[in-house]
């Protein structure tokens, strides 16, 4: 199985919008195969609280703006990892030190990648 076609247009759309908030290492992993519950993870990394927080608000409401509800969000009081559900990808919001910690692409690494849409510099 294959993440969706509105699975893989909302990567790009949560990609290019971490990104426009500073978010670091922005990766998108096809999880359909293994996981039912969603297509895709987008996952992305922040310097601080403050800009996990930032990344978070600007990927939510530029999914909003593409007609994608979410359906639940944990974390944001935080600021650590703030995950946001909207059904077809959800997308992991990580500090830097959290995402090492967790390391979701290690237990994810047989899954293959989506593309981003970014530039390799502006993954990095």
């Amino acid at each position: 199985m294959t993440a969706s076609d509105r699975a893989r247009e909302l990567v790009l759309v949560a990609a290019h919008a971490a990104d426009d908030k500073k978010a670091e290492d922005v990766v998108a992993l096809d999880v359909s195969g293994p996981l039912p519950l969603t297509d895709a993870f987008v996952l992305a990394s922040g310097d601080n609280e403050r800009n996990v927080v930032s990344i978070a608000n600007g990927v939510e409401d530029a999914m909003l703006e593409a007609g994608a509800k979410p359906i639940r969000r944990e974390g944001r009081g935080e600021g650590r990892w703030i995950l946001l559900d909207f059904g077809d990808i959800v997308v992991h919001v990580f500090h830097r030190e959290d995402r090492m910690f967790y390391s979701l692409e290690r237990l994810w690494k047989d899954c293959p990648t989506l593309p981003t849409g970014l530039s390799e510099q502006s993954r990095a």
